[in-house]
């Protein structure tokens, strides 16, 4: 009796050991699945990235810029978003970990001949990041030309290679900005600022960042006035909002034009948080400058838009601005030199 009431107690044991096991495995599986969807991965075979954490930071992302910049002489070529993107596999895109080092040393061995694919063979995460950054930073540095005056003062093209990008507050027009993405925000509802705003004064001009299309123009009781235009390639939406009372945008500027990077598009103001269109809602005059990466179309207008972080781009930027001038008597602004891109770069 005794054997058996043992064997019945071991098989017992068993089954609970068991249960136990299946659903250890099942929390275990469950926390592999919420991790590769903060790291971004594309877990339900949809293609497509749902989840970006740009957290480059100013240093890093202007160092790797200007090694693309200087290496344009070189038989092998850097390029900016590679270097990027082997640091945010090599730092689980923490670049809080930023050594200069690290970049010039992945650098110098692109340089040096070696296969991007072998040095970066056993990175699980490159080809997300590559992907990720590359949506986010695509055509911001490449061939253009730029209008510029000669010694005589003549307007003449030079053919360039470098940032193509400008920053969104015209150049000579005082402004200031910190890191605020993420702050928080109380009108309408609790929620994150996923915008990066930079202060300037009311009528101040704002230009394009980069070459698109306007896809949006008109009222937002959030944005106030505000602008949206899609990058060439529609991975990137750009939205400038809270824009000047009763003139905010740039004179002929409508839904469907064609604009370039640098083109002035409107004028800083403080309109939005009202229903009531063309109400200053706002109590400080600012840019609001946002960018979402727009992976598929379904993402557009949704609850899983990815919107970034733009404080390192709009600080590299800061160097790169557009030269405007002021008709008198239409009291509008427009690009003072003319722009062109190299579209093998789009």
């Amino acid at each position: 009796m005794v054997i058996i009431k043992y064997a019945a107690a071991y098989k017992l044991a068993v089954i609970v050991m068991k249960r136990m096991m299946c659903a250890f495995v099942g929390v275990f599986l469950i926390a592999i699945v919420v991790m590769m969807q903060v790291a971004g991965k594309d877990i339900d075979k949809t293609g497509y990235i749902k989840y970006v954490e740009f957290n480059v930071t100013s240093e890093a992302l202007k160092d790797a810029v200007n090694l693309d910049i200087e290496s344009q002489d070189s038989d092998n070529k850097v390029d900016f978003i590679t270097l990027l993107a082997y640091l945010g596999a090599k730092y689980g895109g923490d670049f809080s970990k930023y050594s200069r080092s690290d970049m010039t040393e992945f650098a110098d061995k692109i340089k040096s001949g070696e296969n991007i694919e072998s040095l970066t063979d056993d990175m699980k995460y490159f080809k997300y990041y590559s992907q990720a950054y590359g949506a986010a930073l695509n055509g911001m540095v490449g061939n253009f030309s730029e209008e510029r005056p000669d010694d005589s003062g003549n307007a003449v093209m030079e053919e360039k290679y470098g940032v193509r990008w400008f920053s969104p507050i015209a150049r000579t027009f005082p402004c200031s900005s910190y890191d605020d993405f993420g702050a928080e925000r109380t009108y309408g509802y609790k929620r994150r600022h996923l915008g990066h705003d930079i202060m300037a004064a009311v009528g101040t001009p704002v230009v394009a960042v980069e070459s698109g299309t306007v896809e949006c123009l008109g009222w937002n009781q959030y944005g106030g006035w505000r602008i949206g235009i899609r990058s060439d390639d529609t991975k990137r939406y750009w939205y400038y909002a809270h824009l000047r009372q009763n003139r905010p945008f740039a004179e002929g500027l409508k839904e469907g034009n064609r604009v370039k990077a640098g083109d002035v598009i409107g004028y800083v103001g403080r309109t939005g948080y009202s229903s009531t269109e063309n109400t200053n809602g706002i109590d400080e005059t600012h840019l609001h400058l946002g960018l979402e990466l727009v992976f598929d179309e379904s993402q557009k207008e949704s609850n899983s838009e990815i919107w970034i972080d733009l404080y390192a781009i709009t600080n590299l930027l800061e160097s790169h601005q557009s030269s405007v001038v002021r008709n008198n008597e239409t009291k509008e602004f427009t690009r003072q030199y003319d722009y062109c891109e190299s579209n093998d770069d789009n």
